[in-house]
């Protein structure tokens, strides 16, 4: 059975939904999470009763390092899929010529002479 197509299909679809718009969507809760965490430094130092704000600071700062690291998962998944998805669309062209080359495979009808 010949799964490739049915993965081409899939990862097409993937890539023209969620590939940009997760990935702008990312840099976006990045800046997000530096203007709050900026905000609140700043809120923290105008304040004239002492609030500790350090902790959700860190905990802004901490959020921002998983939004990084799953992005750079996803990024080095999606590297690896389109590798694969070449290595497969080369082996089947270098099969598929093997064939035509051996006659197993006839590209003409078999109804022309």
């Amino acid at each position: 059975m010949n799964y490739l197509p049915k993965i081409n299909r899939k990862r097409h679809r993937l890539d023209q939904t969620n590939n940009c718009p997760i990935e702008e969507s990312q840099v976006e809760l990045r800046e997000h999470i530096d203007n709050l965490a900026s905000e609140l430094c700043r809120i923290n130092e105008h304040q004239k009763v002492a609030l500790d704000l350090d902790p959700y600071v860190k905990k802004l700062l901490n959020a921002r390092r998983r939004v990084v690291l799953v992005n750079n998962i996803l990024q080095n998944a999606q590297e690896r899929l389109r590798r694969l998805n070449h290595n497969v669309a080369k082996e089947t062209a270098r099969r598929k010529t093997m064939l035509e080359a051996s006659g197993v495979f006839n590209t003409r009808s078999p109804s022309k002479p």
